[in-house]
């Protein structure tokens, strides 16, 4: 059962009669109210449900006195049925029923109007009730002065204040008036308690407080309180109907002139804009027979939608993708070889055979009418100008350049695009490549290739075969557009740090073009040419302010960035030109020629620390003259070259047995089992009279031990260590070595020979030893990558032996 109280009555409630009021009962039942308690002098309706309450009400109402006691609960969340007499407040008010309307599902509508304040005696229970005597409280006993008029009048100029700004105020003051005077305070007092939104509580110590002027004290702070919320809300209220008012102004206002410059014919409406502006992207391209007949026909199903309808805005925006992809929109390309020759040498030195390769695309260009079907594959470690590179080539080709990475891409739709049945579809990134460039001919750029994943969703990577054949992509298909695209014509450059974790299929499609690094001399030009006057203007210092020197530069590169790209050595002039701008803010270096301070900063071999710290490389080289038991490699990483000792020593024990240690990979023990067997069965050839480790555990170790290795062109490296420990005898001085053994002694060819050779000249070895397969691979390095290296070329371990043991 629930009870609820409604602050409008019944019309025919106002037309009762007013009764004598008649002494209350003994004792009378205790209807318990949760939300607000009622005052004398009101008349409301209470909704009873079908249960017990109802009963009671029927039992009442049929009684002569018909009066019945109405009290607050002490807590708002309760169930009624399960009170007890200390969950209710003593002091109420006695109501008469005047009337019971029946409702719907066994319920009825009391009309009650309410008499007197009570206070309730011992409650007990009845009939499951709450049932207790009461001692009415009578209003008019106390003597109305001067004060009390003075508060009644403030009562009424505050409630004339509500009435202004709140008119629903204004029915309660009529019900009031038909029932009640003005000139009792306490009934006033009542009636303005009423008005008011305050908590249970606060109502409920007015409902308790029988002196008249404490009542009618604190009714009225109640009402001013409530005055105070009512004008703030009001103010709120004019701010947001201000700003609607405003807002719906000028909504009409806009629609009104849209109207009238239709009417002049100035303006149309907005499908007819959206055609028009198709259309005449249309008659500035030449698009294919198949996609102008989709073209047409979302054209036709255009005119028959609604602009308001979400269908509307699907067909339109694949309507925008189809027009403004450049069909039939080619850049006309320069085909001068002096002239290419002549970007690539401004933005780029050094990378001879990149250059070449370059210049021969557009020699075949110049021959075949255009660069078509060609993917290059630029691969190397991170800074060695990969990605500006494909700029370069965009620029001397007179092409559009676009450049997106696909490292860590894993879903396919990034490739050939949404189907338009998803929310938020869009064209792959190929579509809007063409849309970016405005031409069907552009330079596009695939960044990180090497790093791209694969998931649930997809795999990019094999979404990449179709755009990189250049017998698919004259066909290719995006799934938003759904027509066919012509990719023939666009030059595809590929970048990589690394070629084992592109799949096969895709590095079949691309041309390889290796950047290897640049070596000291190429770093230094580069610092020179580019890097420092490229920071130097970003940073607002002029040339005249600033001035590296070549050793310098050099022990820059050598001691803090030795990586094969100029990435870091960029970050550390960075660094340098940073701080030279501080001492130019704050006086320490002159603007103008001075005597007390220098006119430029100048970075010299004694001024690098103050700029960049101790150096962090001091050298590649573990060992100035190479011990017993010690063989100098040279291996490759996705950095450059590295310089990689094979270290041995050993120990006395019962067996013989090899231990091999440094993180290494699985192929790189199997060369170390190679070079053990091959040296083993071998052992006459090279230690004669010596046994092969008799009774010693041999212990292989290749520093550093925190970085991970594999590959097998450690292979003859470690056959020396393990020979130099036989023979007590070191290998030969600033000697260097690379190669793949086999057990028969023979040495193959090994990859990335000019990082290794760079990694040489960097460590200051003096002999290298390359596998006889390599000697093309070296044959086609710049003569000064050679300078000052002794190289040998060799097929078996027998001639490796001879140079690194009898070398005296």
């Amino acid at each position: 059962m629930t009870i609820e109280d409604h602050d409008k009555i019944p019309e025919d409630a106002e037309k009762e009669e007013e009764l004598l009021i008649l002494p209350p009962p003994q004792g009378v039942y205790l209807l318990p109210l949760t939300r607000r308690p009622f005052f004398p002098g009101m008349a409301a309706p209470v909704m009873i449900e079908q249960g017990p309450f109802y009963e009671v009400l029927k039992m009442v109402a049929s009684s002569s006195s018909k009066y019945l006691g109405l009290v607050l609960t002490r807590e708002e969340q309760v169930d009624i049925y399960k009170l007890k007499p200390k969950d209710v407040y003593k002091v109420g008010v006695l109501a008469r029923i005047l009337r019971i309307v029946p409702a719907g599902e066994g319920g009825a509508q009391v009309v009650l109007n309410m008499e007197q304040r009570f206070t309730a005696g011992r409650i007990t229970k009845k009939e499951g009730l709450l049932f207790a005597p009461i001692t009415p409280y009578r209003e008019g006993s106390e003597k109305v002065d001067e004060q009390l008029k003075a508060y009644s009048i403030n009562i009424i100029t505050t409630i004339r204040e509500l009435l202004k700004l709140n008119p629903l105020f204004k029915e309660e003051l009529q019900v009031f008036l038909g029932h009640s005077d003005f000139t009792e305070p306490g009934k006033l007092a009542d009636f303005a308690v009423a008005l008011t939104t305050a908590s249970r509580e606060e109502l409920q110590e007015v409902l308790e407080t029988f002196n008249l002027q404490d009542r009618i004290d604190k009714a009225l702070m109640l009402l001013r309180k409530e005055l105070d919320l009512t004008k703030l809300q009001n103010t709120i209220h004019q701010k947001i109907e201000a700003t609607i008012s405003k807002s719906q102004k000028e909504y009409f206002l806009r629609e009104q002139l849209r109207t009238i410059k239709k009417e002049l014919g100035i303006e149309k409406e907005d499908k007819q804009v959206d055609i028009e502006k198709f259309e005449g992207r249309l008659e500035k391209r030449e698009v294919p027979a198949d996609v102008l007949d989709v073209i047409h026909e979302e054209l036709d199903k255009l005119q028959t939608l609604e602009v308001m309808s979400a269908e509307y805005s699907v067909c339109r925006n694949y309507l925008d993708w189809l027009t403004i992809v450049p069909w039939g929109i080619f850049s006309e390309e320069s085909r001068s070889l002096s002239q290419a020759q002549k970007v690539l040498e401004e933005d780029h030195y050094g990378l001879k055979d990149i250059k070449e390769r370059i210049l021969e695309f557009i020699s075949v260009g110049k021959l075949t009418g255009g660069v078509k079907g060609s993917i290059i594959g630029l691969v190397g470690p991170p800074g060695v100008g990969k990605t500006s590179i494909g700029k370069s080539i965009a620029r001397a080709l007179n092409r559009q350049f676009y450049r997106f990475s696909v490292g860590g891409m894993r879903d396919e739709v990034e490739i050939k695009g949404h189907r338009r049945t998803y929310i938020g579809s869009m064209p792959g990134k190929l579509i809007q490549a063409l849309k970016y460039c405005q031409t069907m001919n552009p330079v596009i750029m695939l960044d990180e290739v090497d790093k791209m994943g694969s998931s649930y969703q997809g795999d990019p990577a094999s979404a990449l075969l179709e755009v990189l054949d250049p017998e698919q992509n004259r066909e290719f298909l995006d799934h938003y557009l759904d027509v066919r695209c012509d990719l023939s014509n666009v030059l595809f450059i590929v970048t990589a740090n690394v070629l084992d974790t592109i799949p096969e299929p895709l590095k079949d499609r691309m041309e390889i073009l290796r950047l290897s690094g640049y070596v000291l001399e190429e770093k230094v030009q580069i610092a020179k040419r580019y890097l420092i006057p490229r920071n130097r203007k970003a940073m607002g210092i002029k040339a005249t302010q600033v001035s590296f020197s070549d050793k310098a530069l050099e022990a820059l590169i050598n001691g803090y960035a030795r990586e094969s790209g100029v990435r870091s050595l960029e970050n550390y002039i960075k660094k340098i030109l940073r701080k030279v701008a501080m001492k130019l803010v704050k006086g320490l270096v002159a603007k103008k020629p001075s005597k007390s301070r220098p006119h430029k900063a100048l970075i010299n071999l004694d001024a690098l620390e103050e700029y960049v710290g101790k150096p962090i490389f001091t050298s590649d080289r573990f060992y100035e003259s190479t011990p017993v038991g010690v063989a100098t490699g040279l291996a490759w990483t996705s950095l450059g070259g590295a310089t990689l000792y094979i270290e041995t020593n050993r120990t006395s024990a019962d067996t013989t047995a090899m231990k091999l240690t440094g993180q290494v990979g699985n192929v790189m023990k199997e060369s170390a089992d190679i070079a053990w067997s091959y040296l083993h069965s071998h052992l006459r050839s090279y230690a004669p009279g010596r046994s092969f480790f008799k009774k010693s555990h041999v212990h292989v170790h290749i520093p550093e031990g925190a970085t991970p290795k594999d590959g097998p062109s450690a292979g003859i490296t470690m056959v020396c260590a393990l020979l130099s420990l036989l023979l007590d005898q070191p290998v030969m001085p600033d000697l260097g070595m690379t190669g793949e053994l086999t057990l028969t002694g023979r040495i193959l060819g090994i990859g990335g020979l000019k990082e290794k050779l760079i990694a040489a000249k960097r460590s200051d070895l003096k002999v290298l030893i390359f596998p006889k397969e390599n000697q093309r691979d070296y044959d086609e390095l710049p003569a000064y990558l050679k300078e000052g290296i002794t190289v040998h070329f060799v097929e078996h371990f027998d001639e490796v032996f001879h140079i690194a043991f009898e070398h005296e």
